[in-house]
């Protein structure tokens, strides 16, 4: 599979990201491929696996992860393939949901990890809320932000068709232009941070996938698994949930997040970031702190 590997030089002196990087090349059924993933705290701790989405990577979680750390949890956060620190195959048309969710799988099997909190946004939710229920004994509480199930029953909304829209006109997008109007208050630093993984256009296929593959029609790719999730959450789910909804988010924002928390069994009612928008984790050790005490009880 012909793929590129950002320079490690790329990833010098990101702000707030001093994080040893990890990595893994034997994930069953991605040989050739490497995972970049972040792995603080105990190796005998609960973990937090924290999932990203587009265009983002594991630097999305640099302000929460210090959070779970000191409240007694190991971090694990990987980038997806296409992303981050990880290989980034060429052509686009690797890109699918069954190639990335399988690669988490894979990852959390190699890794050996249980007492799980997922923790996941945008399309690390559309990902990650499919996982737990064909990982049974693996997950036991849940993080929600900012995301959904790829069902394909529901239309998608403007805010989303919008963004798709922009994307696909925007080949080679800048992605620290995107950052800096989508983060109040995020310095010009931390947004370049953000398209550190991508020197060119030739990095960015993974990017550019992600919005065409969400389900627009019940019969598209992915439906059927999200819909079996959708059940799942709604009638089996056993586990302690959370949610934090950035309330100015335009694509995946309150009436999103208001028909998934119908979907989650027991979720309590969210926690409501009124200035926040889609990558709400930027809000930091407000929402860990939060919804660690919520486990607590």
């Amino acid at each position: 599979m012909d793929k590129l590997r950002t320079p490690d030089q790329h990833f010098s002196d990101l702000p707030g990201y001093s994080f040893a990087p990890r990595y893994v090349e034997t994930l069953h059924g991605y040989e050739g491929l490497r995972m970049h993933y972040i792995d603080e705290g105990a190796l005998d701790a609960p973990v937090a696996l924290c999932l990203h989405g587009q265009p983002t990577w594991s630097y999305l979680y640099r302000k929460m992860i210090p959070s779970f750390v000191a409240g007694g949890m190991r971090v694990i956060a990987p980038d997806l393939f296409g992303f981050g620190r990880s290989d980034k195959p060429i052509d686009e048309a690797v890109y699918t949901i069954g190639f990335h969710r399988n690669a988490l799988m894979r990852l959390v099997e190699e890794l050996n990890l249980r007492d799980i909190t997922l923790v996941c946004q945008d399309w690390g939710g559309l990902l990650g809320l499919t996982m737990p229920m064909d990982m049974p004994g693996r997950f036991t509480r849940l993080i929600v932000m900012n995301t959904g199930l790829g069902t394909g029953d529901q239309p998608l909304g403007e805010g989303f068709l919008a963004w798709r829209a922009f994307n696909n006109r925007s080949p080679d997008m800048d992605i620290a232009a995107l950052m800096r109007r989508s983060v109040p208050g995020i310095g010009d630093a931390e947004a370049q941070a953000y398209a550190a993984p991508f020197p060119d256009v030739r990095y960015k296929a993974g990017v550019r996938r992600f919005p065409n593959l969400v389900p627009d029609r019940p019969d598209a790719d992915g439906t059927e698994l999200s819909r079996r999730a959708r059940s799942w959450w709604k009638a089996e789910w056993l586990g302690k949930s959370f949610m934090a909804i950035g309330m100015q988010d335009p694509v995946l924002g309150p009436p999103a997040m208001k028909a998934l928390h119908r979907v989650i069994r027991n979720c309590p009612p969210p926690m409501e970031l009124a200035d926040a928008g889609h990558f709400v984790q930027e809000a930091g050790s407000i929402i860990v702190d939060r919804a660690l005490n919520s486990f607590s009880k």
